[in-house]
Formats: structure tokens, C-alpha cells, sequence
């Protein structure tokens, strides 16, 4: 049967309620008119579950959305108790299962979550509406269905989805490495898979169902492998001869058909975008003179299997690019698990971030694939991966799909008050299955987040031994187990439950933080540890929100000058460790130590506030400052010679972590007075004035020349983080002896590698002028 554009976007459910006529936008229903229309709803779009969609109401006749406008959850309990199920558990903005189409009935809907019917609801007044389909609402219902709910919810258009597809491998006694590339394209139906029939499939076709699966493109088939599968298939059905070996999936199996005359453009996001057709019912004689259709998809780099592949794909990609645009590159920043974040654009050697206006699953799988994924699961809008920092490079990108690259889409150049980085678009991306959180679990925590980490090693699970097991080696078990971020690495785990007490298969394990599964990261050939025994196996807390500290370069630029400071001032800070080793020869009281002074100002631009990890029964009380130090150390600064040797260096530990000012729109928690909690909130910075203790490099030993100046917040990882890439802050400097200059100062992946080499290249000031 022909399938319509309304019946692509998925599941739809129905509910029904009595509303009077005529229309009204008033909290207070009339009685219902004899013979007048009811309201009905459903869920729409694509992809999605059962439970959540865009959703939709019919009025007057007519389908139509309803508009983000103040929104609310509350707004959605109402909506999904319409739809038969008892709660809502979220609701989404800018139509991120899709443009709905007709009319846009309800704008500004404004419930309180208890009404009996939606039209105990306040709003505009229906059809009234200033909004585009563009921020047209959906919502995410709770998977449990109303005792007792009268309307059935037929599922309109259930011989009609297209909701899950895989491949499954054409020789299937063999073991094939993930993930799986290549195969026979099965889609869910009801309880069980059935096939697409290959009539006029096109390379376009395997583009999308490639790009749902994780990879960014499509090669290809061998078709004189597969020939022998449609002969031996005729044969067998004409009786002529035995089918094919029994080895060959296609030749045991009698396939069963779904799908035909599958026709996709090639940009789609989604199968269910496509147009094609569905055989009915126990259709005879499906897919005559086809076969099932069968799908080869390229991986990524992070997925090619072998490393040298992977590197050759790398050079070979770099080599490929024009030249006018090997600047113009994309990165994701801020994400917990592979191909998510952020998205962010290096133009003129500077990254910066892209607006989410009109960002959408289009443009998204433009970036995805272009960064080795598939196509995007999900268009991100709002700084959900957290705010970037530096210019905001693009705004309203349109993408038709086709574009090898973001900066091939048509988009606008924006100023700064087009935009704020409270609008950074983000993606999350289809990637391909591994299978890595079957080889890795929690045991013993008391939420599914937290736990002894215990790894599959040939064939038995065991511990991880937790000497030097550190926030990096977390942060990749939390995010092979698909649980975000690490909030702590756990040492010593006595107090979870041990009564599975497993031998220890794993130690040395060292990690970078960025990889996908803990078996990427060094580790030792056979398990060597100090300390064995469930108590002392590695553990984690993980969560699905981290911080994000960032330190407000510019300032460190305006606010850099030279103190000469006496040493009967300096006391203080000789106990704390703030000045040099030779300041212990120094003759005290008398002479001083020539201090570089700078303020610096510590935002948290992440989604989860910034808290020491000691708790206050251990932090550190300081008397000759009067303060409590709640983390050993909160900073780390160093001047450096142009090629890295540190020649003068300075830390500083927490005096007091606290929310010095706040975005507008930002409360403060955290302040120091009365032993008060240390912290910094989302959204607010700690300002350290450069007139405080400590606030310094102690440079008294340092000859005239040029250096750098390099900031690094949490350096010791002691608290977590969504990226620690973007700790350090680097500074050019010159000093004559009796003066310095300060510039170019920025955070360390700001700029691209080339802007990099050159700025560690730096020959030198020949005048006072700082361009």
C-alpha cells in the first residue's frame, strides 16, 4: 500500500475528550453541545518510542501542533494523560521529532498539571499563534498506561512504521568482529524482523539506513557473492536443484517481506523519511525476481578495525580536503559518550561555537558525518552540552543534507547580540554498535551509578585494581557502561556489597580519558597489584551532568603587572608554600621578592555545580590567613621559556571556592562567611583579585627574556569534569628586567594547531607596542 507523508512520522496514538463549541480559550469549560466534535491527540514524528512524539490535536476537522511557547511539564501531564498514559516524565522544544504541518492550534498553553481536560487550560485561543512549526512541542510520556483508560488508543497506522532496523551478517556461523558493516537490512515488525525487498534499491537507500546505524557512508555490494544466493534461492523454490549451503543466512532462511519500492533522497536522518510501501498482510509472491536487501557500510576512524587504519584514513581525509578549507574543521567539546557535544568550528584559527537557531537533525548529520558517525539522533538546542567559550561562529545553518562539511551549509555570520553561548547547538550522533558494555558492570552501589567496576577478561569477570585509578581511568569506565561522567573515582570499596567477591583480573590501568572502553588503555600484561581484595578494587560514581571550569582569559591580560613586595609582608605566604625555593634563603625581614600579579576569574560553564571532593570534616584550616583550604590545589601556575622549561612557578589551593557574581538570571549558593559551603553554581564565577596572598608567580630568579605564561585550573583532576581540554590558559610575555607585557592570552584549545605551533614559536618583542 501507497504510504502517505502524515502516516512516516511514526506510531500514532489516539485519545479522545468532549470539548464545547465553539472554541474557547478559557479556563472554565462549557457543557458539551449535542452532536459536536470531540478533541482527539496523538503522538507524531520520527525517531522515537511509543511513548513520545510530537504531539498533535485534531480540532475543527483539521490536525494541527501546539507551540513551545512557556511550555511547561505540567502542560505535558495534561497532554499525556489525553494520550491514556498516567504521567509525564518530559517535554521537548523546537520540533525535535519534526515539523509538524497544517495548523498550529495552541500557543503560550499555560496548564497546572491537575486539569481533567485540556481545555481547563489557558492559552491564546486556538489557531492563535505567532509561532512556526519550527517550535512546534512534544512530549516524553511515563511507559505506564491509566487502569482502567477508556479510549483503547488504537494505533492508527500500525501496519505503517519503520521504528528499528539492523544487519544481519550474511555468513552467520562465523565470528565477525563489531561492529557489523555489512549484511542483510532487517527491520522490526510487530515481535519479529522481516525484510526490504532489493527492487530498485539505490546507493542512496544504503546512505540513510548506514547512516541510522553509525556509519558515515556507504560502499558498494559484491554482487557475485551475492548472485549465487538469488540462484540457488530460484532453485530451490523451481525445485530444480538443492538450495545453497547451509552456511549462508540467505539461503536458510525463507525471507519474509515488509518493505518495497523503498525511494530515499539520500539526506534523510530516518528510514521512516523515505517513501516506500508495505506488503499486506501474507502477501504471495512478494519481492518476485529480488532478494533481501543487503547494506555495506563504511566506519569511521574511531571504528575502522586496526590502528595503521585508522591513521591512513586520518592522512587520507587531511589529504583530500581543499585547500581554501583545511582551517575550516568541526569538534564536538562537552559530551560523556562518543558522538555527542557540542558543536564547535575553527574559522581564521579560532574555535568557536554555532547558534541553535534553526539547528535541526539535518544539519546535525552533517556535522555527525563528517566526524565518522551516521546520521544525528538528536539536534541539541540550549547549551545542553554546556557553554562554549570565544566568538559564536555561525547562526540560522540550513544544511540540505548533501554537504560533506557544516561550512558548505548556507548560514549568517552573527554579532554578539544575535546570540549568547546560552544557545550553543549540540548533536548527539548514531555510532555504530560495539558492544562494549557487555565486557564491563557496576557491583555492590546502591543506584545503577555507581559500583566496584568488575571487566570481563577471557571468559570470567573480575576487579580492577584501583592503584592509580584516577578521575581519567573513570571517566572511561563510566562512559563504556553508557553512564555519563565520572563524579568520583572510587580506591577503596569496603563499604559496597562484596558477597560476589570476584578474583582480580585487571591493574596498571592508565588511561588518557578519551577512550571508548577501558581495554584501549595501557594496562599490565599480567595483574600486578600492591593491594588486592574487593576493599582496595577500583569503583565509580557516575553521572549524567559534570562542571566545566573555564578561566576568563582576557582578565589575566588587563590585570598582569609587577609588585615588588617586602618580605616582612610576606610571611603569610612563606607557610602556605606561595613563594620560591630561594625565598628560604632569603635574609628576612629585610629586602623583598619580586612578584607577577594577575586577577583571575574561574566561570563554570558546565551543567553541574563545582564542589571540592574532600568533604568539610577534612578541609584544611589555615590560621595565619584565618581560612579553610577545601582542595590541596585549586591552580597551578607557571612561567615557561618559549620550548616548555618552566623557569618560575606559583599554585594556589582553594582559599575558599565561592560564587563571587552570577549570570543575570543565576542565584548565588556557595559563599565562604561562617564555614559556609565551598562551590561554584552553573552559570556563576570566583573572582580572585590580584591583590590577595598567593595570587602570583614569585619571578625574583627570572632573567629578562620572552616566556609564557600558563594557567591550569584543577590540574590534578581532583574534581570532576565534562572536559578538561580546556583547563590550561596560555599568555606571551616579555620581560625586560624591570617591566612586562602580557598578550595573546587565551585558553589552550582555543586556537588551531597551526595558531599554536606558531604562538609556542614566539621570536620575541622588538618594542613596547603589543599588536
Amino acid at each position: 500500500m501507497g504510504l502517505a507523508l502524515a502516516f512516516l512520522y511514526g506510531v500514532w496514538l489516539w485519545g479522545s475528550v468532549a470539548h464545547s463549541s465553539p472554541p474557547i480559550s478559557t479556563p472554565t469549560p462549557s457543557r458539551q453541545s449535542p452532536g459536536s466534535p470531540k478533541l482527539q491527540f496523538r503522538l507524531a514524528g520520527y525517531p522515537r518510542k511509543h511513548n513520545e512524539g510530537r504531539i498533535e490535536v485534531f480540532y475543527n476537522q483539521e490536525w494541527g501542533t501546539i507551540c513551545d511557547d512557556d511550555f511547561t511539564l505540567a502542560n505535558a501531564h495534561v497532554l499525556c494523560r489525553h494520550l491514556g498514559f498516567s504521567a509525564a516524565i518530559g517535554w521537548t522544544h523546537s520540533a525535535k521529532y519534526g515539523k509538524g504541518v497544517g495548523r498550529i492550534w495552541l500557543d503560550n498553553l499555560s496548564c497546572q498539571g491537575s486539569e481533567k481536560s485540556l481545555l481547563a487550560c489557558q492559552s491564546r485561543g486556538w489557531g492563535v499563534s505567532d509561532c512556526s512549526h519550527e517550535e512546534d512541542a512534544g512530549v516524553i510520556c511515563k511507559d505506564e498506561r491509566i487502569p482502567g483508560f477508556v479510549d483503547s488508543n488504537v494505533i492508527e497506522t500500525e501496519e505503517s512504521q519503520v521504528e528499528e532496523l539492523r544487519l544481519r551478517p550474511v555468513v552467520s556461523h562465523a565470528t565477525r568482529a563489531l561492529p557489523v558493516t555489512e549484511g542483510v537490512v532487517e527491520v522490526r515488525y510487530r515481535n519479529s524482523w522481516a525484510h526490504i525487498c532489493d527492487e530498485n534499491w539505490g546507493s542512496r537507500n544504503s546512505h540513510v539506513v548506514c547512516g541510522m546505524l553509525g556509519f558515515p557512508a556507504e560502499k558498494k555490494v559484491n554482487h557475485n557473492f551475492y548472485k549465487r544466493f538469488k540462484r540457488a534461492a530460484r532453485a530451490r523454490k523451481g525445485r530444480r536443484r538443492p538450495g545453497p549451503p547451509k552456511r549462508l543466512y540467505l539461503g536458510r532462511q525463507q525471507p519474509a517481506y515488509r518493505l518495497h519500492s523503498v525511494a530515499c533522497t539520500g539526506t534523510e536522518v530516518h528510514l521512516s523519511m523515505c517513501s516506500f510501501e508495505f506488503y499486506k498482510g501474507n502477501a504471495t509472491g512478494a519481492c518476485q525476481g529480488g532478494m533481501p536487501v543487503v547494506v555495506s557500510c563504511v566506519p569511521g576512524p574511531l571504528f575502522a578495525p586496526g590502528q595503521a587504519q585508522k591513521q591512513k584514513r586520518r592522512r587520507q581525509q587531511q589529504a583530500e580536503a581543499p585547500a581554501g578549507q583545511q582551517e575550516h574543521r568541526v569538534r564536538l567539546k562537552g559530551g560523556a559518550r562518543t558522538g555527542e557535544g557540542r558543536v564547535e568550528v575553527l574559522r581564521k584559527g579560532e574555535w568557536g561555537t554555532v547558534c541553535d537557531d534553526r539547528w535541526n537533525l539535518v544539519s546535525a548529520s552533517v556535522v555527525c558525518r563528517e566526524l565518522g558517525f551516521g546520521s544525528a539522533k538528536e539536534a541539541l538546542t540550549g547549551a545542553r552540552m554546556g557553554q562554549g567559550m570565544g566568538e559564536i561562529h555561525m547562526n540560522e545553518v540550513q544544511c540540505l543534507g548533501s554537504e560533506k562539511s557544516l561550512w558548505s551549509c548556507p548560514h549568517k555570520n552573527i554579532t554578539r547580540e544575535d546570540c549568547k553561548h546560552s544557545e550553543d547547538a549540540g548533536v548527539r550522533c548514531n555510532i555504530p554498535y560495539m558492544g562494549y558494555e557487555t565486557t564491563i558492570r557496576l557491583v555492590g552501589g546502591r543506584t545503577a551509578f555507581e559500583g566496584r567496576v568488575e571487566v570481563k577478561g577471557s571468559g570470567r569477570w573480575g576487579t580492577v585494581c584501583s592503584v592509580g585509578w584516577t578521575t581519567t581511568e573513570a571517566m572511561v569506565a563510566c562512559r563504556q557502561l553508557g553512564l555519563g561522567y565520572a563524579m568520583h573515582a572510587v580506591t577503596e570499596t569496603w563499604y559496597w556489597d562484596a558477597s560476589n567477591v570476584t578474583e582480580m583480573v585487571l591493574s596498571g590501568v592508565k588511561c588518557a580519558g578519551h577512550e571508548m572502553t577501558l581495554s584501549h588503555c595501557q594496562h599490565h600484561n599480567t595483574v600486578t597489584c600492591q593491594k588486592t581484595g574487593t576493599r582496595f578494587a577500583a569503583g565509580v560514581i557516575c553521572s549524567e551532568t559534570a562542571s566545566d571550569l573555564l578561566l576568563h582569559a582576557p582578565l589575566v591580560q588587563e590585570t598582569a603587572y609587577i609588585e615588588d613586595r617586602p618580605l616582612h609582608m610576606l610571611y603569610c605566604a612563606a607557610e602556605e608554600n606561595c613563594l620560591s625555593s630561594s625565598a628560604r634563603n632569603a635574609n628576612w625581614p629585610y629586602g623583598h621578592r619580586r612578584l607577577l600579579r594577575f586577577s583571575s576569574q574561574i566561570h563554570n560553564n558546565g551543567r553541574a555545580d563545582f564542589r571540592p571532593k574532600a568533604g568539610r570534616h577534612s578541609w584544611v584550616w589555615h590560621e595565619c590567613h584565618g581560612h579553610y583550604h577545601s582542595m590541596d590545589v585549586f591552580t597551578h601556575y607557571d612561567l615557561l621559556t618559549p620550548n616548555g622549561t618552566k623557569v618560575a612557578e606559583g599554585h594556589k589551593a582553594s582559599f575558599c571556592l565561592e560564587d563571587t557574581e552570577c549570570e543575570e538570571d543565576v542565584g548565588k549558593r556557595y559563599e565562604c562567611a561562617n564555614f559556609g559551603e565551598q562551590g561554584i553554581t552553573v552559570g556563576c564565577w570566583d573572582l580572585y583579585r590580584h591583590d590577595i596572598d598567593c595570587q602570583w608567580i614569585d619571578i625574583t630568579d627570572v632573567k629578562p627574556g620572552n616566556y609564557i605564561l600558563q594557567v591550569v585550573i584543577n590540574p590534578k583532576y581532583e574534581v570532576a569534569e565534562s572536559d578538561f581540554t580546556n583547563n590550561a590558559m596560555k599568555c606571551n610575555c616579555k620581560y625586560d628586567g624591570h617591566r612586562i607585557w602580557v598578550h595573546s592570552c587565551h585558553i589552550g584549545d582555543a586556537l588551531s594547531e597551526e595558531a599554536n605551533r606558531r604562538f609556542k614559536q614566539y621570536p620575541g618583542q622588538l618594542n613596547n607596542q603589543i599588536a
